[in-house]
């Protein structure tokens, strides 16, 4: 009996070791070796594209809900971009707005701008798959009514696809300042950094697995519909132009330029669209997950499928670790897990403190990301998940539509 229970013991304490070290490998793996493995990867093997001066037609499609307050700056920002006029469509696509977007936007059909009303409101996917196979140009750059472009964006677009092999090119965004606090500016700063970094070497490298939403461009001959209701067009669209074998691209001097989120909630709801969208995506495309018919597989499940399980894995290293505790290591990890939380508590409390506070930001950030993992699941389980985007910050955006007209001067 005394052996039995001893027996149990180490069965139970071996349990928990495998449990903490499987854990803590995950995570160690999703957040640091992968983008390591691909850093390195992409430096020994790099994959070269060629880049030339090119000037295919391209259209330029603008989905736009209730946008009335900025779409004629967006629209402004669009003409003023450094490409010929004559090999240019632009198209602005109300998707059932209910204010003055439509008027608005008719206002520059003199400057040769084509305004497509939808009455009732169907989600971007939908409109994607009505224009997009009815554009008159070779290249589509997708776009939303928010951000704005720098001038050169469409020349450092349409240079990739002087390459045959090119299929997608992605600009990057980059995020301005508004009123948020350090806490959020910083942290979703980092997180961007971070992001940028691994999109770079997986570019590199063959393909990115999807693009940036607010800027990216495709060749409209490799187009095929998606799922009226799909939340990420900006990583399914792409990736079925990989699954039939071209590239997408990475391009970072193809610039727009955002508002950051105006609050952590602003950032948190943002989050919890985009994790339910990779959900959504991998219930849906289950060839993403099949090593055989994606290419991109250790990309996808890297870059993508792995951040949807490190909530559970963070749960089980906290759990595990307290269960050992008892061992000075396993207690040193628990607390050191607990400062980490403490300081995420503490980003949260100082999110708008005029202060610059790194070490609370990142894992407020860090925490935030993942609270919205579990969140996103449990809508996407409960089927509550909008594919629409009321945007929270409107009126943030409004207020900096202005300073953005600096990018044309």
């Amino acid at each position: 009996m005394v052996c039995h229970g001893r027996c149990d013991r180490v069965n139970t304490m071996l349990n928990e070791l495998v449990f903490f070290w499987s854990s803590a490998a995950f995570l160690a793996y999703t957040y640091v070796g992968y983008p390591l493995l691909l850093w390195i990867w992409a430096t020994l093997r790099p994959k070269a594209s060629r880049q030339s001066p090119f000037e295919p037609s391209v259209t330029v499609l603008v989905v736009a809900h209730n946008e009335a307050g900025i779409i004629q700056a967006r629209l402004a920002n669009v003409l003023a971009m450094d490409y010929p006029r004559e090999k240019m469509e632009i198209i602005i696509a109300s998707d059932g707005s209910t204010d003055d977007t439509v008027a608005r936007a008719k206002a520059y059909r003199d400057w040769g701008v084509t305004v497509v009303p939808y009455p009732m409101r169907r989600g971007k996917a939908a409109v994607l798959n009505d224009l997009i196979p009815r554009a008159q140009g070779e290249i589509v750059l997708l776009a939303d009514a928010r951000q704005r472009f720098e001038p050169r964006v469409l020349r450092c677009l349409t240079a990739h696809f002087a390459d045959s092999s090119v299929g997608a090119v992605s600009g990057e965004l980059i995020l301005t300042g508004c009123s948020a606090g350090p806490a959020v500016k910083e942290g979703v700063g980092f997180y961007w950094k971070y992001e940028k970094f691994i999109r770079r070497n997986e570019s590199r490298l063959d393909s990115t697995v999807g693009a940036t939403g607010a800027i990216y461009a495709i060749r409209r001959r490799l187009f095929q519909a998606i799922p009226d209701k799909t939340v990420l067009d900006d990583v399914l669209i792409p990736m079925k132009i990989v699954r039939l074998g071209y590239r997408v691209l990475f391009e970072p001097d193809a610039r727009a330029y955002d508002p950051a989120a105006a609050t952590g909630a602003v950032e948190f709801a943002r989050k919890v669209r985009t994790i339910a969208g990779n959900f959504q995506l991998f219930a849906r495309e289950r060839w993403l997950l099949h090593p055989f018919a994606n290419r991109l597989w250790l990309q996808t499940v890297s870059h993508k499928g792995f951040r949807l399980l490190c909530p559970l894995a963070l749960a089980v290293a906290l759990g595990s670790s307290l269960l050992l505790a008892a061992r000075p290591l396993y207690r040193g990890m628990f607390w050191m897990q607990v400062a980490f939380y403490a300081a995420s508590f503490g980003g949260y409390l100082a999110r708008d403190s005029a202060k610059r506070l790194f070490f609370l930001s990142v894992p407020y950030t860090f925490c935030l990301l993942n609270w919205a993992t579990v969140v996103a699941f449990f809508r996407v389980i409960a089927r509550k998940q909008n594919v629409t985007w009321e945007k929270a910050w409107r009126e943030e955006i409004q207020l900096e539509s202005s300073r953005y007209s600096r990018i044309n001067d």
